[in-house]
């Protein structure tokens, strides 16, 4: 769903060949036909060896695979020597592979999607400008555009990642000091202008946030259409995303899978339905002397004429533009980091958003005084 648009945005550069590698034919066929300039090589991805072959042959690679495969793929890219934009969920700490990014001399730039990714890098910018930066909260959703009972809700990438989200502790800035929150939990109502009123709860979205900024109070919540939260809290009461194996008839299973084979064809987007993003980085701290409060936010809707989701654009969009920049130099430090150090830089920052809105992905920026 990402990886196509991803492949077809850079496509559109005459100075990029680009080869799609999938190990299904189907997913090849869509890419190919979004854009007829992108080549597709059938390889299973599953394998390190086979993206370690792959990634020695580009200049730079961009991962738009599953959580279960990024940590494995990430040190294979780097064992190639490759420069490498990634987008992966992955579970591990990808930061593990920094001194063996940093030997070999190759950047990386993880996490790099919509959130994390584009969150990061809008966090990255505003502390930068803050000094200090006391507060950063970070709300964000993908939904269907039309509410459909009795979910009210799709899933714009991998629906196994989306699980993840429910079911991983959540890791938030308190004084400091990192404490765990179970995921789901203090849900608050949001408004969004042009949306309405949606629900924000707790998932493990701040990863690299909560070491690299020194801000001591940091959460990001997931948004949702309200009373999402406690279908998905009964559902994980009553065991179906455990991963542990029972025996049903005789046979041992995973309830996870069980749910996954009944719920993900309900959570799956049809062809040409509409779905929405919703992005806002709220940053409060001194600037100049003077307290105020730092609003991005993002709002984003299924295009038709790119035919693509907007959690699909949102996604891979700043990846492409993260791997031009690995192309041209433009970002060439050794190891792994994830956007909010590019967001550092305000020129880069500025670069990105500019690319973004280019493509039809606008941002905008408020300024609040607090004193």
């Amino acid at each position: 769903m990402v990886g196509a648009v991803m492949a077809d945005d850079l496509a559109r550069d005459a100075s990029f060949e680009v080869t799609v590698a999938d190990v299904r034919e189907a997913a090849l066929e869509r890419a190919r036909a979004r854009n007829p300039n992108v080549r597709g090589v059938r390889a299973d991805l599953s394998d390190p060896s086979a993206v370690r072959r792959l990634a020695e042959g580009a200049d730079v690679v961009c991962g738009a695979l599953s959580s279960a495969l990024g940590f494995q793929s990430l040190r294979a890219v780097i064992e190639a020597g490759t420069p490498y934009a990634d987008i992966s969920f992955m579970p591990e700490d990808a930061w593990d592979l920094d001194a063996l990014a940093r030997e070999r001399g190759v950047p990386c730039i993880v996490d790099a999607g919509v959130a994390p990714g584009l969150s990061n890098l809008l966090a990255g910018r505003a502390t930068a400008r803050l000094a200090p930066c006391e507060r950063l909260r970070i709300l964000v959703g993908g939904l269907p555009r039309m509410r459909v009972k009795p979910f009210e809700y799709k899933a714009g990438f991998a629906p196994s990642d989306v699980v993840e989200e429910y079911t991983r502790p959540s890791r938030i800035v308190e004084h400091g000091r990192i404490v765990v929150r179970e995921a789901l939990t203090e849900v608050e109502h949001v408004d969004i202008a042009g949306l309405g009123t949606l629900e924000a709860f707790n998932t493990d979205g701040l990863r690299s946030l909560a070491v690299t900024l020194a801000v001591p109070h940091m959460v990001e919540k997931t948004m949702r259409y309200p009373g999402h939260a406690d279908q998905m809290r009964a559902f994980r009461a009553a065991g179906l995303f455990s991963k542990e194996e029972i025996v049903v008839g005789g046979a041992r299973v995973r309830p996870l899978d069980v749910t996954s084979a009944v719920l993900f064809p309900k959570w799956t987007y049809a062809e040409g339905e509409e779905d929405l993003t919703a992005l806002r980085v709220e940053a409060e701290g001194s600037e100049h002397g003077r307290r105020i409060r730092v609003v991005y936010e993002l709002l984003d809707f299924y295009s038709q004429r790119e035919r693509a989701t907007s959690m699909s654009r949102t996604t891979a969009l700043p990846c492409a533009l993260f791997a031009r920049m690995l192309a041209t130099g433009r970002w060439s430090q050794p190891g792994v980091v994830a956007p909010e150090a590019l967001g550092a830089d305000e020129t880069l920052t500025r670069e990105v958003l500019q690319g973004l809105a280019a493509r039809g992905v606008d941002v905008t920026e408020r300024v609040l005084a607090l004193d």
